[in-house]
């Protein structure tokens, strides 16, 4: 595909209509109309990547991709992966004053589920790890196990390589900044990675959160946080349901600032703002 055939192919709207209604049956990502553009940018690159002459060329190619791996690089485009170390800071505060000490009271040696259900380049896992490291160091016995996952492989990778630019770690406290990051010198200079002994709390997979969760085993700590404003209200709803059967009784379910569960029907009870409990 030559340079002009590309840049007269426009995304028509109904091929945003298509693509749109494949992502949310695919994701549960609603895009409204007033994202058609934003779309056609992101896609655009994916019809360079692929040679393809046409918006709907490539929805066919999307379709009939028998390997399922275009769509999965179609899912890469259009996630919104915006995210960075302690984001919302009232939370790991909640974490560390309100539920950590109801785990680590109850033996000698207690262990603790955490997912964070979206997870993105990985600063929100850490961030837990950290947390927990901390805490642990003060409280031994707790064993802690964190999984991270989310829809787009693109950022799982950077997430498992856990390389960050040194604009990332601005919000990291210095003490965390020393005991957990290296820092790199040579080819690798402003950027840090983190230590193992924190990657060794953290396991990466690839979820889809629209599909069924791939374990059986109940979580005590669920974060997915700045996710659901980006669903209908009644793929919120879906979800909601999803994380009460995933948790344990009395487990967590910390949310996004920007979200709330006040508009739909849930079985959760309020522990704090944008944090819920499964009640026993």
């Amino acid at each position: 595909m030559d340079d002009l055939a590309f840049q007269q192919s426009r995304l028509t709207d109904d091929d945003f209509k298509k693509f749109s209604a494949l992502i949310f049956n695919k994701t549960g990502i609603h895009l409204k109309p007033e994202k058609k553009q934003l779309l056609n940018a992101r896609l655009g690159k994916r019809l360079r990547a692929c040679h393809l002459s046409s918006f709907s060329k490539y929805y066919d190619y999307v379709i009939h991709d028998a390997s399922g791996n275009e769509l999965i690089q179609l899912i890469n485009s259009v996630s919104t992966n915006f995210t960075s170390f302690f984001r919302e800071n009232a939370h790991f505060d909640f974490l560390k004053s309100a539920v950590l000490p109801q785990y680590s009271g109850k033996g000698n040696s207690s262990s603790l589920k955490i997912w964070s259900a979206a997870c993105s380049s990985g600063e929100e896992p850490y961030t837990l790890a950290m947390v927990l490291a901390g805490y642990m160091e003060l409280n031994p016995g707790l064993r802690p196990s964190i999984l991270a996952s989310d829809i787009s492989t693109k950022v799982l990778s950077i997430a498992e390589k856990g390389v960050y630019s040194l604009d990332k770690i601005d919000k990291v406290p210095p003490e965390f900044l020393k005991k957990f990051f290296q820092k790199g010198f040579g080819k690798s200079a402003g950027y840090v990675r983190v230590k193992d002994e924190l990657r060794r709390l953290v396991a990466f997979q690839r979820v889809n959160l629209m599909e069924q969760f791939p374990w059986k085993n109940e979580m005590d700590v669920i974060f997915c946080r700045n996710v659901m404003i980006y669903f209908t209200r009644e793929t919120q709803m879906e979800l909601a349901e999803k994380f009460y059967q995933s948790l344990a009784p009395g487990g967590y379910l910390f949310i996004g600032h920007s979200e709330s569960l006040t508009s739909i029907n849930h079985k959760f009870q309020q522990a704090a703002t944008t944090v819920y409990r499964k009640v026993k």
